[in-house]
């Protein structure tokens, strides 16, 4: 089969993957992935377009992650460039077109762009040659930009990019784009849903929905890793619970705002009607089309029950179209240990997290060591004790995921 047809091969392929993914994160990173892996490319990073800026988002590097103990990930900065002609994303963006240099110390001076080395310095690691393409849409307008990194042969040889793997970025571009675009829609339509429970409730910000989706996929990935689970049910898997964890209270709604909006402590019966917000959201997904409502569903009912039985809102006949039948039910039946749904379990762990680390109406932000000691204090009891332990070895990836959504003041 000529390398031609192969590509091509490539192509379909990952236009096909590409569009069974949902979650925008999730893609991101699976397109800097296929994309480094059909030419080679030994690392990569993508940038987002923000306004007149691009944001970088994620960035991946076999060599390094090779230097890690099994299950690590990358830690990395997160940072903006302008979209002009002085650096090489940004000339990218902003003419459009792809730049393939050969050799990243040798850039002409007569070059608007310019390439900094100082990252190398501090990461060891030499960037020789780069393919650096545009995600564009099909009326020309500029959705971010993909850089892929020292390519190598067959052999594992290093070698430089070359005219084939630019038809291959031009294509792989136009495939791209469009799954961009869809899963930037489909954040957007979370977010919105989010914002209806935002305007409700001051904590819920998209920085905190965004937060708790990324850190239960965080959980999840060592949870898959230690347990073995296979690589194409995890990846179908954490698509869906980034986006489900999302929407974890987005029963909210349905909670008045002279309960939702107290700067105080609530009375009992205030706290009551606070709690049905779980079956209240769970209601929002009863008529399951897909695995994502059964699993939307499965979270905001359960994330806020407790290992040892003492949460809520336990077992409630979610069937029934009798209110005061499910309120009656109410913390009548706890769910306790792995009664609790798997992914109930860690969102539960995850918006804990971020609440205790994050400013409320009625609270300051704890300090972090406070909130490290709470979560180790609660393995057993509020907490499933094997996702504390997850907890605590993926504390980089969850610092790094606040950074990545920071609050906006």
């Amino acid at each position: 089969m000529s390398d031609e047809n192969t590509r091509l091969k490539q192509i379909i392929s990952i236009d096909s993957d590409l569009n069974k993914i949902q979650d925008l994160d999730i893609l991101l990173e699976r397109i800097l992935k296929e994309a480094r892996k059909a030419v080679g490319a030994d690392a990569g990073t993508i940038y987002i377009r923000n306004g007149n800026k691009l944001d970088f988002k994620y960035a991946q590097n076999d060599s390094k992650q090779k230097t890690l103990p099994p299950g690590q990930k990358l830690i990395y900065s997160f940072f903006s460039v302008d979209i002009d002609k002085n650096s090489i994303s940004g000339y990218v963006a902003a003419t459009g077109k792809i730049l393939n240099i050969p050799d990243m110390y040798a850039i002409s001076d007569d070059a608007p762009y310019s390439f900094d080395p100082s990252y190398d310095r501090i990461t060891k690691y030499k960037t020789i040659s780069t393919l650096t393409f545009p995600l564009c849409t099909n009326t020309g307008n500029i959705l971010g930009v993909l850089q892929l990194i020292n390519p190598k042969d067959d052999s594992g040889n290093e070698r430089c990019f070359d005219e084939t793997d630019e038809l291959f970025a031009d294509h792989f571009a136009a495939n791209a784009a469009l799954a961009l675009q869809r899963a930037q829609m489909t954040r957007a339509i979370l977010l919105r849903m989010n914002s209806m429970a935002e305007l409700r409730d001051p904590g819920e910000t998209g920085a905190h929905v965004n937060r708790v989706g990324a850190y239960a996929v965080e959980l999840y990935d060592r949870w898959a890793h230690h347990h073995r689970v296979e690589r194409r049910e995890s990846e179908k898997t954490r698509d869906i619970l980034r986006m489900v964890a999302m929407l974890h209270d987005v029963g909210k709604v349905a909670i008045s705002d002279l309960i939702l909006k107290k700067p105080g402590p609530f009375t009992d019966d205030e706290r009551r009607i606070m709690e049905t917000h779980t079956y209240q959201g769970a209601r929002l997904f009863s008529d399951h089309q897909s695995e994502f409502d059964e699993i939307a569903q499965e979270v905001a009912l359960t994330h806020h029950e407790w290992w040892d039985g003492s949460g809520y809102p336990g077992f409630i006949d979610l069937d029934s179209d009798d209110p005061k039948k499910i309120e009656a039910q109410f913390r009548k039946n706890p769910r306790n240990g792995e009664e609790i749904p798997l992914f109930g379990r860690i969102v539960a762990l995850a918006d804990v997290f971020d609440a205790l680390c994050s400013r409320r109406v009625y609270k300051k932000a704890w300090g972090f060591d406070d909130v490290i000691a709470e979560i180790k204090k609660s393995a057993g009891t509020q907490f499933d004790p094997e996702f504390v332990e997850i907890f605590f070895e993926i504390i980089p990836q969850l610092k790094q995921v606040r950074e990545r959504y920071p609050d906006q003041h």
